[in-house]
């Protein structure tokens, strides 16, 4: 995978649990993370006291972050509806040349800015909350 835009990273929303994905408007910074915790099962008998993992084993998860300027009134009033009603609806992520990882999340955190002479921001984090699956691009 070579050098991409920013911008290609984009992250879309089931608008109304029917597979209408929409790209979240005005995220200018995008950040996705995917974690998997380990199960250690080192004993007196591990060769050489490495430690030793159980394969297979353990909780994966996937986090979504991102911040931006207010631009589209439905994709910002289905993502601050789905913080309060604590939804897990669909989200889509395409990360340019690689693919597009798809699953439920959850909204667990929106910040808003502003200043006096500058626009009105946003934060938001979304945590995933369920099985993703991937598609290669």
């Amino acid at each position: 995978m070579g050098a991409q835009n920013g911008k290609d990273l984009l992250v879309k929303l089931d608008m109304n649990g029917s597979g209408l994905f929409e790209t979240i408007a005005g995220l200018r910074a995008t950040r996705v993370s995917f974690n998997a915790e380990s199960v250690d099962v080192t004993s007196l008998e591990s060769q050489g006291g490495w430690r030793e993992l159980l394969s297979g084993a353990g909780v994966k998860s996937a986090a979504i972050s991102g911040s931006g300027v207010f631009k589209d009134e439905g994709t910002d009033e289905r993502t601050r509806q789905l913080f309060f009603d604590s939804e897990t609806p669909g989200f889509q992520v395409i990360i340019p040349d690689f693919g597009i990882v798809e699953g439920p999340f959850q909204v667990t955190g929106i910040e808003y800015a502003g200043s006096h002479n500058g626009e009105a921001t946003y934060e938001i984090s979304m945590a995933s909350a369920g099985a993703l699956t991937f598609t290669a691009l």
